[in-house]
Order: structure tokens, then sequence, then C-alpha cells
């Protein structure tokens, strides 16, 4: 039970060890301020519920669940994305915050997409490959597919907490930089500078690519056989968002043809299976989903979760999460992510 002066907040940190997100100064203000439950059953969670004030990570609420907690202020979402794991429309009717620790990834994510960038640009990791192997080529012979970022024209495919991280680490290189968002009104991305384009365009102008976008119906295969053929020949393509976004075939055979070059973070299957063709393509850059998820990046998620509660225990709105909208949480297609232990993450 909560105290009078002291919230009750129930804590579900899982798929993350509770230490990966809470430092201990954030962990130990949280106890302070807030009556800290961790329920090891569904029993548990159900005794809880009632007093709760927030939950903070992922477990199943639907509404029956959710009627029982006539305290509930907030759900903190501590994995990263909107998933239907709660009945989203009960906590809009009641007033109930829903937030998402998505923008904690978003410079990590962001730095990661410029450094993979640079390797299509210059052949780095390519390169290192092969002085390991004995087959080094020196000065200019290693340059002969080189580019600068310096001056290019780059697209950018959704401009959301990922576009807005990467936009200010692609401003040193002075690029021109065009846009296609649907969900922004041209304005809002003119104000930043930006070039408004259809995907068309954007796909066509740019010799760098990066896919940013979130995954929905609408933006399935996205980037198919049509679309990636509009990229001009030698473009790079850096994909850090949602794996349903592009038609993986299609891409890897532009790859394997040698007409783009390109780097990818995220798979629609993961693991990716050991005899996965994208593994023997000397044009691509292969990541592991792991732009994202680094310590500083996981430790900020819980000084977040800390500051947005101690606001809504006050009566202010939350600053620092994201905030689910009601027009847009029934569109997102996001799944967990599996590692090789099966364990899901970020």
């Amino acid at each position: 039970m909560s105290t009078p002066h002291k919230p009750l907040v129930i804590l579900r940190a899982a798929p993350h060890p509770k230490d990966r997100i809470f430092g201990p100064a954030a962990l130990a203000l949280l106890h302070d301020r807030f009556t800290v439950v961790e329920p090891d059953t569904e029993e548990a969670l159900d005794r809880a519920l009632p007093d709760a004030f927030a939950v903070v990570g992922q477990p199943d609420l639907p509404a029956e669940r959710l009627a029982r907690a006539g305290e509930l202020r907030a759900v903190l979402n501590i994995e990263g994305n909107f998933y239907p794991y709660l009945d989203y429309e009960v906590c809009f009717r009641r007033g109930i915050h829903v937030l998402n620790c998505g923008p904690a990834y978003a410079q990590a994510v962001a730095e990661y997409a410029l450094g993979l960038a640079l390797d299509l640009a210059r052949g780095i990791s390519r390169e290192d490959r092969a002085f390991r192997a004995g087959r080094e080529r020196y000065v200019a012979e290693g340059n002969a597919d080189a580019v600068l970022l310096h001056g290019s024209d780059v697209g950018l495919i959704g401009f959301g907490n990922l576009g807005r991280s990467l936009y200010p680490l692609l401003a040193a290189f002075r690029p021109t930089i065009r846009v296609y968002d649907p969900w922004l009104p041209p304005a809002v991305l003119r104000e930043q500078g930006l070039v408004p384009a259809t995907l068309d365009e954007t796909l066509t102008s740019s010799r760098f690519v990066f896919v940013l976008a979130t995954a929905t119906e609408e933006s399935r295969h996205l980037l198919g056989e049509r679309e990636l053929g509009l990229l001009p020949d030698g473009a790079r393509l850096v994909h850090v968002s949602r794996a349903p976004v592009v038609d993986y075939p299609a891409l890897l055979a532009q790859v394997a043809a040698g007409r783009l070059l390109a780097a990818i973070d995220v798979w629609p299957d993961e693991p990716v299976a050991a005899d996965d063709p994208a593994r023997a393509l000397e044009g691509l850059v292969l990541s592991a989903h792991r732009a994202g998820g680094i310590p500083e990046a996981f430790r900020s998620i819980g000084d977040m979760v800390v500051d947005d509660l101690t606001l809504l225990a006050r009566g202010l709105p939350p600053a620092r999460m994201q905030p689910a909208a009601r027009e847009l949480v029934g569109r997102y297609r996001n799944r967990p992510v599996t590692t090789g232990t099966g364990k899901a993450r970020t």
C-alpha cells in the first residue's frame, strides 16, 4: 500500500534487468519519492493495481485489468515502443498518461547512423577486412568508390525522434537535406531549414539516404524494388529504424548487383540466420540491432522515468518521455526484438 505522501508505483522492468535502466541515484530517488512494489507474479500485480499511481514496464493491461486500477495516472513503457499490451482507448478516456522511452535511444541511434554513413562513404570496415586478410589497397587504389558526405544531397525517410537527433549531426557537413514524412506538414520542415519532398523526389535526388521511419501498415515495404530503383547509382542507404519499412530481398539484390551500398542495423528476423545471403555481401555493412542500446541510453530511461513520475505526482504534465498519440498508437506495427537467447529487448 502507498503512504499518504508516497504514491504507489508498480515496477516491472522486464525485459531489462532493473539495474540496466536505473542507476543507483535514480533508483534511490524513485524509492525516496514513491512506494515501489515489484510484483513477481500476475496475482501480486493484480493485488497492487487498485492502489497504483503508475505502472513502469509492459505488463498486460487489458480493459478488465485497468478497471481495477482506479487510481492509475500513468503507464511508462521502458522498452521503447507502443505495443498493444494495454487498452490505449481506456487510458485515453480516463486521462491515464501512456509514456514511451523512445527518445532515450534517439541520440545513440543518430550517432551510430552517422558512423554507418561515413563507413559507406569511405569503405572503412571493408578496407579493414581487406587489410587483415593481406589484401590492403594503398592511397588512391583503395578509394576508387569513396565519396564525401560534405556537401552531399541527403534524404531522410521520416523525421521523428531519430531524424531530429540526426539533423544537427549532419549540419556540420553542410548537405542539402530532403525529408519525406507524410505525418508532418511541409512548414514544419521548412522552419528547420529542411527541404520537404515526396518519397520519389527524396530518393531520386539523394546520394545518402537514412531510413528512419517507424513501422505501420502504410510504411510496410515503403522502399521496395521500384523505390530502390530510383536511387542514383552508387547511392548509400543507412537503415536504422524498423525492418518492415524496407523490402530486404529487393535491397540485397541492388547491393549484390553493385548498384548501391547499404548499412543495416535492423532485420526482419533476429537473430539473422547463419546462412542468410546478407552475410556474404561485400557492399553491405552489417550490424546486429545495436544502434540504440548502449549503457548511457539505458540509464537515461531511469532518469526520464523518475523525472516524469515526479512531475505527475505534483500535478504537472510529463516533460521527458514521449506521450502516446491517440491518432497514432493503433497504426504502429513495431514488435519486440529477440536476441539469440530468445529474450526480448529494444
